[in-house]
């Protein structure tokens, strides 16, 4: 069974919206893993548009599962994960203009710079996955530098317009999971999973886990979080 990890990033932004302290995050994470959830995933943005550093910090002190730290490779935010020791950093990139995460991040451009910096995270205890696109040249460098995880991004999957192209990009997922397993890596996905298409991440082999929010919280709209998590992980087993 593919496990589900669930990103409360969005129950922040609609907090933010009107600067009030409701809905808390943290309440959503402790819903969700009463649900299910093997994991909790928050973006602490350089721009602090949603979470914020205070939500992470309680969200340290009150996850029971585990707790993935999105980040960009910012000093600040670098020194912050340092301190607050998440059982896992996720690297992605990061762009002030964006809406969302667009795309991976560009390993295999950096990869000396990768290799220290994952070393030093694991220093401090703190597990390190990459967030990248499904490509051969990306994994080779992901497994270069240390990394226990690779995230593979699911956007262009879930963004498919067609049948076909849907399948030539789960073909794509499913052989380059085969190579990040044979390369010792753990590998998860996410970007864009959502009760449409969560389904056929069960055909991506040796996929331990998945990474889904946007779609998540919007269910919980209208029927709960602690339904739209249990409906998605039905839907993963």
């Amino acid at each position: 069974m593919i496990q589900l990890a669930v990103n409360i990033d969005h129950v922040a932004t609609i907090r933010q919206a009107r600067g009030e302290s409701e809905p808390d995050p943290v309440a959503a994470a402790a819903i969700a893993e009463l649900a299910g959830a093997v994991g909790i995933v928050c973006h602490l943005r350089e721009d602090r548009r949603h979470v914020q550093d205070r939500d992470v910090q309680l969200l340290r002190q009150t996850v029971s599962t585990k707790l993935d730290l999105e980040m960009a490779a910012n000093d600040e935010i670098i020194a912050f994960a340092h301190n607050l020791k998440p059982e896992l950093v996720t690297l992605v990139p990061e762009k002030r203009e964006e809406l969302t995460t667009e795309g991976g991040l560009d390993v295999a451009s950096r990869t000396s710079y990768f290799h220290e910096l994952t070393k030093e995270m694991q220093r401090h205890s703190i597990e390190v996955s990459y967030f990248i696109e499904p490509d051969a040249s990306q994994i080779e460098a992901v497994h270069f530098t240390g990394a226990e995880v690779v995230e593979f991004h699911t956007g262009t999957f879930a963004n498919a317009r067609s049948h076909a192209e849907q399948r030539a990009q789960l073909k794509r997922l499913q052989q380059a999971a085969e190579v990040a397993h044979h390369a010792g890596l753990r590998v998860t996905a996410g970007h864009g999973i959502n009760y449409a298409n969560a389904h056929l991440m069960k055909e991506i082999p040796h996929l331990h886990e998945v990474s889904i929010g946007h779609a998540i919280i919007s269910r919980a709209v209208f029927s709960g979080l602690d339904t739209a998590v249990r409906d998605m992980i039905a839907l993963l087993k």
